[in-house]
């Protein structure tokens, strides 16, 4: 068992929730809490939420995170 990492962020829109939610539906845990700040290159604000979730087999760098 492994327990894997991802850190998700969006724009501060439904999107985001969404996307949380979808992590959620798959088996992600909801690792910290949210983090909110004003991204100054694109003149929003960001929204991110770490996420971890234990997976059978060993965690290798070339695997895609968000299909697992």
């Amino acid at each position: 068992m492994s327990k894997i990492y991802r850190f998700l962020t969006e724009d501060d829109t439904s999107a985001f929730c969404h996307k949380v939610s979808l992590a959620l539906s798959k088996g992600w845990v909801l690792e910290g809490s949210p983090t909110y700040a004003f991204d100054q290159s694109t003149g929003k604000m960001r929204c991110g939420q770490a996420v971890t979730k234990e997976i059978a087999g060993e965690y290798t760098p070339d695997m895609k995170l968000g299909e697992q």
